[in-house]
């Protein structure tokens, strides 16, 4: 048995108290997606503060509300901006490797987050794992980001082929910088 530790372990522990009815969380589908969608309807309308308060409250029940919690952490909408909360939160996300777009689209922002150094020192390697891992999943921003960095050899050994490789997976789902890109790659 495999014992989760950090934010991961304290997500599993906090889910868990939830769905036994210990928590003050919403555990009914129905419920955390109401709250969701009035978290929506508020960030929508420009009250970010309320959109922050509604997802937070239902962080631990749904991952999508963790992961936009996570990027008004990250940006200070609503909140206090605290990149390094952010990561956090965001790897928390990342970390679930769910085939969800929530997850897959923590992937992409933890990636660039270690490739900025946004929350501290820039991590290349992390950068590229979750740039990867989000890309291997269709995500074409990451993709497209990924591809750049071996086009130019930025951070990375230069790899001509692997550059192809992202660009048409960013081009594949219509990212149309991706296909222009492709067209004008020089042969590997």
């Amino acid at each position: 048995m495999m014992v989760k530790t950090g934010m991961q372990g304290l997500r599993i522990a906090l889910l868990g108290l939830c769905l036994l009815g210990l928590g003050a969380c919403a555990t009914d589908p129905a419920e955390v997606r109401q709250r969701f969608d009035e978290g929506l309807k508020a960030y929508d309308s420009g009250d970010f503060s309320t959109a922050y308060t509604v997802w937070d409250g239902i962080r631990d029940a749904d991952l999508a509300a963790l992961r936009n919690v996570a990027m008004m952490t990250r940006v200070g909408k609503g909140v206090k901006k605290d990149p390094e909360t952010a990561l956090k939160l965001m790897a928390a996300v990342a970390e679930t490797d769910l085939p969800v777009f929530a997850v897959v689209a923590a992937k992409a922002d933890l990636g660039d987050m270690y490739l900025t150094g946004e929350a501290g020192k820039k991590d290349v390697e992390k950068a590229v794992f979750w740039l990867t891992e989000a890309a291997g999943s269709g995500h074409p921003v990451a993709a497209y980001r990924l591809a750049g960095l071996y086009e130019t050899g930025t951070d990375v050994p230069r790899d001509l082929v692997l550059a192809q490789k992202y660009y048409k997976i960013a081009a594949d789902v219509g990212y149309a910088d991706a296909a222009d890109k492709l067209k004008t790659l020089p042969p590997p």
